[in-house]
């Protein structure tokens, strides 16, 4: 049980402070994310040691703080990020430039987070990334190109979990949402070709055993890789898609031709 007990010698508005200051603490620690449901009023204020009364005034200092919201289930924590993300969004949709600076930032960030992981990540940190790995395993064998492609999102929030750097791990937990939504990479269409998801999977469990192995030099060098390969198999998809569009436009003559001349 959390101790934020009343019978401490704390009363009123400051054990309410002190029951919202532990759920802040877990959500910049990343143990609440967002949309986690939270337990109902009558278990969280057993699980916290106040009276209902008391966490109610916590979860509404929470709630003007826009950390917490109220759902047709249940209280749960806001989707951080959202001032960034709605508007990236919008630009994402009308500047397609902007993939090419996002994997540029997180081909960066991506080493860095995976150096931190192999250096700091314990017995825990390890074993979701172990999961994680034979989550996309599983897929990738199962030939389940969705599936794999949500287990690789998974297993960069672990990576990211595992760096035990906070700004790093929201700020990508914010844009994983946007892959989530496919809005930055289409990552089906990624999946969906055979000799890319071979290289991503043998990517991937090569970062994997570098984390594992602590050696951090190893694991920056290859999830930097991993990024510059996405990167390149992208724009290799975005191209083929461009060039058969023109094919087909030259086919039907943009759908505004009549018909060459001497045709019958």
């Amino acid at each position: 049980m959390v101790r934020v007990m009343e019978q401490n010698g704390l009363r009123g508005a400051s054990v309410a402070e002190s029951a919202a200051r532990h759920l802040k603490e877990l959500i910049v620690e990343g143990a609440l994310n967002p949309g986690d449901l939270l337990l109902s009023e009558r278990d969280l204020a057993q699980q916290l040691n106040v009276s209902r009364p008391t966490l109610r005034q916590g979860i509404r200092m929470l709630e003007e703080e826009g950390l917490i919201v109220a759902t047709s289930s249940g209280r749960s924590i806001a989707p951080l990020g959202r001032d960034i993300a709605d508007p990236l969004i919008a630009l994402i949709a009308s500047h397609a430039e902007v993939v090419d600076d996002y994997l540029e930032f997180r081909a960066t960030t991506e080493r860095m987070a995976a150096r931190l992981s192999a250096e700091r990540a314990n017995a825990v940190d390890r074993e979701r990334l172990t999961t994680c790995m034979a989550r996309i395993d599983r897929a990738h064998d199962g030939g389940d190109a969705r599936d794999e492609a949500e287990a690789d999102i998974d297993f960069h929030i672990a990576l990211y979990e595992a760096s035990h750097n906070l700004v790093v791990l929201h700020t990508m937990r914010a844009l994983s949402g946007l892959l989530r939504r496919g809005v930055i990479e289409n990552r089906e269409t990624l999946f969906a070709r055979p000799e890319t998801r071979d290289r991503l999977r043998a990517q991937h469990r090569e970062i994997y055993e570098a984390i594992m192995a602590g050696d951090g030099a190893a694991a920056a060098e290859a999830a930097e890789a991993h990024i510059h390969y996405t990167h390149r198999a992208l724009n290799e998809v975005k191209a083929a898609e461009a060039r058969l569009q023109v094919s087909l436009r030259r086919l039907n003559g943009g759908r505004v031709s009549a018909g060459r001349k001497g045709e019958v």
